[in-house]
């Protein structure tokens, strides 16, 4: 088989005929045995609009290639290298992305790293799967994010735009083209919120959060951490840390949560 290269992914096709790209080290850690006797693989699940060429997703590969762990990293519908029109992505979308990719190409117990909206994204494959899954980590975690960071905080007549055309755009500091927010993806977001009452997560927890996120409040990781019923929950926050968390500081940080969760 080809190997692997940054532009040139594996593919998983869905029952639709959409295509995921992902990327998979089959670490020897990792060896598909049952649980008792593997050690856990590890899943990232990325941002609102990210890729799996990001910082954090690449530097997290590196780290679990260092210590030949099993790690996966794949594009949601309409992200990356994944097929799909963004304009008709939806949370559940993404979420059963996330469900194919892990269901199909992930064995054992999995420790699952999500940022951003992915952290949201974690929390519902955590759900679905606790008997997989070996402990969480979250990277400024947005979960409810189209409820709380988007709907509610929109002014009335971005509101207005969206109900009446279905869609607009919104500034982003990521790049030129703004972000495209449609009411299909509030409306199905809807369908999905966890943080109204207890989050039935039982696994080890650990929320990464930096109190200079302009993006997503790190008020967010503590509130979610009251909200998981598991009693073994860590909230790490970086005074000066902003929403990427990339700095080599940071992913330092990242990279010592997790090692000391894979053993």
């Amino acid at each position: 088989m080809k190997p692997e290269t940054m532009t040139d992914p594996a593919i998983l096709t869905r029952e639709d005929g959409a295509t995921i790209a992902y990327h998979k080290y089959s670490g020897h850690r990792n060896s598909g045995e049952p649980q008792s006797k593997t050690a856990p693989g590890v899943m990232f699940l990325g941002g609102f609009m990210s890729d799996m060429t990001g910082t954090k997703a690449t530097s997290l590969d590196a780290f679990c290639r260092s210590r030949d762990q099993s790690f996966l990293r794949f594009d949601y519908f309409g992200h990356g290298q994944s097929s799909g029109d963004f304009a008709e992505a939806t949370v559940g979308r993404w979420k059963d992305d996330a469900l194919a990719v892990f269901d199909a190409l992930t064995s054992g117990p999995q420790v699952l790293v999500g940022s951003s909206l992915g952290g949201w994204i974690m929390l519902l494959l955590a759900m679905a799967r606790p008997d997989r899954i070996k402990a969480l980590i979250g990277i400024a975690s947005a979960p409810d994010a189209t409820e709380a960071l988007m709907w509610n905080q929109f002014p009335p007549e971005l509101r207005a735009a969206i109900q009446r055309d279905g869609q607009a755009r919104i500034p982003s500091a990521y790049g030129p083209e703004g972000y495209l927010i449609t009411r299909k993806l509030i409306e199905d977001g809807r369908k999905h919120l966890v943080m109204g009452k207890p989050i039935p997560i039982a696994c080890p927890v650990r929320l990464i959060h930096g109190m200079r996120d302009d993006d997503v409040p790190w008020r967010t990781s503590t509130e979610l951490a009251a909200k998981l019923q598991s009693d073994d929950v860590r909230v790490h926050l970086i005074k000066d840390g902003d929403h990427r968390l990339s700095r080599e500081q940071d992913l330092t940080l990242l990279f010592r949560e997790l090692d000391l969760l894979l053993g």
